[in-house]
């Protein structure tokens, strides 16, 4: 393992000049199980490109999945409360522009809180390896013998490794700390406006009916058609979302789809019924101009 290591280390300070492999043919390979393919591509040696909407995807993801579940959710209890199509608009809409602001504020405090906190135990940790490099140095060849290596390659890899000071201590982040130390353009107010551009995006889906039509007849079950619409839109829009978070991992994009329309659903049904049984006990549609029109 320490000749691994030791071999390893000039690999890594030219990884940036050549580039390693062809990433989409390793991915296909890695998807089709394919030893000869994955070996092919990385010989191929082509630029490696990494998309860098991968680096929000989950901003993409939660974002957009609580806009469309919470905002369905208001549809699907103001319907089984059997409220008028005004109340589902007003509610839905103010809920819509409040929760997505709550969610992007959030994300952006969260992240900024996490990246602080990394950043200043990193700094901590570059004065120990700088004051007492020895200390610091057995620390990590106790953690890589817990690891299962023997002492002697464990000395062996954390001595050769510890010659980069920035690498070490970055290693020490991850090992000891179990900490990511956030990236040089990492931004989040960035990802909190995304946050909140998804969750506007994808929780406006379910009240697009309700906004078109709203001026349109459609008879006495107006109400109640609107509310399928919302629910074939939403459901719709939970399978997409859940497609197209497939395109950055290795689940399948069919099962992917499923996987979020079935959790959205499940809520969206507690919703409903939590709005009939309100309902029911209070009866407070009955002689009120809330009720459906």
């Amino acid at each position: 393992v320490g000749v691994a290591v030791l071999s390893f280390l000039p690999a890594m300070a030219t990884a940036a000049a050549v580039p390693s492999r062809d990433l989409d043919a390793a991915k296909e390979a890695y998807a089709k199980g394919d030893v000869e393919a994955s070996k092919l591509a990385h010989a191929a040696r082509a630029p490696e490109k990494h998309s860098k909407v991968g680096g929000h995807l989950k901003s993409i993801v939660y974002g957009g999945l609580d806009g469309i579940i919470t905002t369905f959710a208001v549809v699907a209890g103001a319907a089984g409360g059997d409220l008028a199509i005004e109340v589902v608009l007003i509610l839905g809409i103010s809920s819509v522009f409040a929760d997505a602001l709550s969610m992007g504020v959030g994300d952006a405090l969260s992240t900024k809180a996490a990246n602080q906190y990394a950043l200043e135990e990193r700094a901590r940790e570059m004065w120990e390896m700088e004051n007492n490099p020895e200390g610091e140095i057995q620390e990590m060849i106790e953690i890589f013998e817990e690891k299962g290596l023997s002492k002697e390659d464990a000395t062996t890899a954390i001595l050769a490794m510890s010659k980069n000071k920035e690498f070490f201590v970055d290693l020490m982040m991850a090992f000891e700390l179990e900490l990511e130390v956030p990236s040089e353009d990492d931004n989040p107010y960035f990802d909190g406006l995304v946050t909140f551009c998804s969750f506007v995006c994808f929780g406006f889906v379910p009240l697009l009916g309700y906004v078109v039509l709203y001026s349109i007849d459609l008879g006495d079950d107006k109400a109640t058609v609107l509310f399928i619409i919302a629910c074939c839109l939403t459901a719709l829009m939970l399978f997409v979302l859940g497609a197209l978070k497939t395109m950055f991992t290795i689940q399948k994009w069919y099962a992917g789809g499923l996987e979020i329309l079935f959790f959205g659903a499940m809520t969206a049904a507690v919703a409903y019924l939590i709005g009939l049984l309100v309902e029911e006990i209070t009866g407070f549609s009955e002689g009120n101009d809330c009720r459906r029109m």
